[in-house]
């Protein structure tokens, strides 16, 4: 045996665990082609820098910046073969999708930032203007060119193509469509390649390698410099405003909100489970893209105290996962309880229910309002007045007294500790008439309200 150490870190640092998880991407031959286009990317752009330099032609450095975002998307494409690879573990118990996710956000959000860089200094040579050498301008354009389209055509990207198609169109293919929508109706067969929208990423390398062909023109005829810092304008406007429905698309999956475009579905779902045989109510469903095309979710179900807690779960779950593929349903019967004395609406300033009761008496409020006009009696075949004396009313305001009663504040009364046997006996006591009084109160010596004259009239 030995000293056991519960919380010893771990040796490997974290450079060590990106190793491993590098061995562990390159051991699959599909990779092998992405990391051979990696490593001639990094050769190109290198490259396509020195001739920058020596040009001093600021279009082709905002065009090379294409270039290093295509490695960017290399990345990306390795990064999402090795989501495929892992397995979901307790630390990730949804899987790894979302690295992908990120991937793709943060190389979208570097290209707005380079272009971003590119106008700010074009912004600087607006106002002093350099010589620009054309020498290497246009063998750099080609070589950028060809080099970014086999990229595009050749290597399979899933994660980025995914949100080329998911994302909503920049400005610059809304343009292009409406200038292929004409061309296409004189030629049909040139629909099948421009409509009904052409890849984002093939599309600014194109529109790209057009403006410098024509920086190239005019400087070459006119010695026209300006128009090279006018270029680099129009390719990071085209970067930034291409890169930029992907990057709230992706921003989106990672704030976890739900899809748009399957909100309506969404909802015809929940109106489908409300509907099932028990279920009483469908309350706190959240969905949300756990990564590029699976959705998750979780929802709430109540049902009845006798419905089948398996069977509602199987049919909400069957109604669901065709949509939602990551799916958590927590099912949970009605709660309701019958009512009874404990849980009715008695007051917060009772102690003990035991210790009090509750009795109806006439109401004197009534009994002072009347007169000799509103209080007598009529024939003995109808039924009495509701204020007559000779009936107990039947407005009656319960009361609530205690057992041991407490002398109230502010009334010259004598107490006793008459107990309450029972609550009535065998009528309402009529003042001044002899008869016992059929309820208790706990007071002694309670001065009479009215004499003993004749009933139905007052006395003071």
């Amino acid at each position: 045996m030995g000293t056991i150490y519960l919380f010893r870190k771990s040796q490997r640092s974290l450079l060590g665990k990106l190793t491993q998880e590098f061995r562990t991407v390159a051991a699959d031959r599909r990779s092998w082609k992405i990391l051979l286009f990696g490593a001639i990317n990094i050769v190109c752009t290198a490259f396509l820098l020195m001739w920058c330099s020596s040009t001093n032609s600021i279009a082709l450095t905002a065009y090379t910046y294409l270039t290093i975002f295509d490695l960017f998307s290399l990345i990306t494409c390795l990064i999402s073969y090795w989501v495929m690879m892992k397995k979901p573990s307790s630390s990730y118990s949804f899987g790894f999708e979302r690295f992908e996710v990120l991937a793709v956000f943060a190389s979208t959000v570097l290209a707005q930032l380079g272009a971003l860089f590119i106008l700010k200094e074009s912004a600087e040579r607006f106002v002093e203007q350099p010589e620009i050498h054309t020498g290497r301008l246009l063998v750099g354009t080609f070589v950028a060119l060809t080099f970014n389209l086999f990229t595009m055509l050749s290597v399979k990207n899933k994660p980025f193509a995914y949100v080329s198609e998911a994302a909503s169109t920049s400005w610059l293919q809304e343009h292009v469509a409406d200038l292929t929508r004409s061309l296409c109706g004189i030629i049909p067969g040139l629909s099948s390649i421009f409509l009904p929208r052409m890849n984002p990423f093939i599309l600014i390398d194109l529109a790209g390698a057009l403006a410098l062909c024509i920086t190239y023109m005019l400087i070459e005829i006119n010695n026209y410099f300006a128009v090279d810092t006018a270029s680099a304008v129009a390719i990071a406007l085209m970067t930034f405003g291409t890169m930029y429905p992907m990057s709230v698309y992706s921003g989106k999956v990672l704030l976890q909100t739900t899809p748009p475009h399957v909100i309506g579905q969404l909802d015809k779902l929940i109106r489908e489970v409300s509907t099932l045989d028990g279920v009483l109510e469908v309350r706190n469903e959240h969905f949300w893209t756990l990564g590029f095309g699976s959705l998750a979710g979780s929802v709430h179900v109540r049902i009845r105290r006798d419905a089948n807690e398996q069977m509602v779960l199987a049919h909400v779950t069957n109604r669901l996962h065709a949509l939602v593929s990551i799916l958590t349903v927590q099912i949970f019967k009605d709660d309701w309880i019958r009512p009874t004395l404990a849980t009715g609406p008695i007051g917060n300033n009772m102690l003990n229910l035991s210790d009090h009761y509750i009795i109806s008496m006439p109401s004197l409020k009534a009994a002072e309002s009347s007169d000799h006009v509103t209080s007598t009696p009529t024939k003995p075949s109808s039924p009495p007045p509701e204020f007559a004396f000779n009936t107990p009313g039947k407005n009656m305001n319960p009361i609530i007294l205690m057992n041991t009663q407490t002398r109230p504040y502010g009334l010259n009364f004598n107490h006793g500790t008459v107990p309450y046997n029972s609550v009535f006996t065998q009528g309402f006591g009529l003042p001044g008439t002899g008869v016992t009084q059929g309820f208790r109160t706990g007071f002694i010596n309670v001065p009479q309200r009215y004499g003993t004259g004749t009933r139905g009239q007052l006395k003071p």
